[in-house]
């Protein structure tokens, strides 16, 4: 029934990446699953998931292609943009990356496979003339593609800022993330008719600029931090919306699977509720 209600919403329920040892102790994976095979058991409770290795390396169409053949029909993929044009910009370098990109997940659109491109943006990514005409200058390469846009910083909460990805239908990522200075803040702004997006990162202040990923990602959502979730997206964001990709990056020991499950199960209630 989970699969069946997101499919009839158009919600594509997962987590950022599938391959991680540790959801193997946390008993998510068969006990001596190999990673090339971990692919194959995520696909069996979720049907979407984030591309986390094309931040790291430009994709290839053959590896795309392959993945691709695997997953089931209805299977979804958030690629994200790699970081060479988010985080390592090199001036005069980053179009040709962008022509890179294009041609490495065309098989992701060969397959209508593609949910969107995420752009995840660095914290220092401020604000500025600069950073601000280089973003309208990405977008503009990327155009055709369905795009999702994350801001890790505050100053681009902004009505002007909206209103130009609305125009663009280009989509904001809610992020859900700590309540800490020059964060992001939590949002349910639809700025794309076709499609909303969330990212829940986990809340844990104090491991969140240690520079270590198992601390910055180390939490477990709590029943109601994830029932207001629920609340949020049934009225605010899926009656405006043809569609919507949640994802979980709280990956440390098993946690995003968890709370990624225990999110739809609330969805599932309250559309039940609704309907007696």
């Amino acid at each position: 029934m989970t699969k069946e209600f997101c499919q009839a919403n158009h919600l594509f329920v997962g987590t950022s990446g599938y391959s991680y040892g540790e959801w193997i102790d946390s008993g998510f994976y068969p006990s001596g699953t190999h990673s090339s095979n971990m692919l194959d058991f995520y696909t069996q409770t979720f049907h979407a998931t984030e591309l986390n290795y094309t931040w790291y390396q430009m994709p290839k169409a053959p590896a795309i292609e392959r993945m691709c053949t695997k997953v089931p029909k209805n299977f979804k993929f958030a690629a994200k943009l790699t970081r060479t044009m988010t985080h390592e910009i090199k001036k005069g370098q980053w179009a040709k990356e962008v022509m890179l990109y294009r041609q490495g997940i065309e098989p992701l659109i060969q397959h209508q496979k593609l949910l969107c491109i995420l752009i995840q943006l660095p914290p220092y990514f401020k604000r500025s003339i600069t950073f601000r005409n280089y973003l309208a200058a990405l977008l503009d390469e990327l155009a055709g593609l369905p795009v999702a846009v994350e801001f890790r910083h505050d100053s681009w909460a902004n009505d002007k800022v909206f209103s130009e990805l609305e125009r663009r239908k280009v989509t904001l990522v809610s992020v859900d993330e700590p309540d800490l200075p020059d964060l992001f803040p939590r949002l349910d702004v639809i700025t794309n008719p076709d499609l909303f997006y969330i990212r829940f990162h986990g809340r844990n202040s104090k491991g969140w600029r240690s520079g270590n990923m198992q601390k910055q990602f180390d939490y477990d959502y709590a029943h109601w931090e994830l029932a207001k979730w629920a609340a949020t997206i049934k009225t605010a964001m899926m009656q405006n919306t043809a569609g919507g990709g949640i994802f979980f990056n709280n990956h440390v020991r098993g946690q995003a699977p968890k709370n990624a499950l225990h999110l739809i199960d609330l969805l599932l209630k309250d559309h039940h509720h609704q309907k007696t």
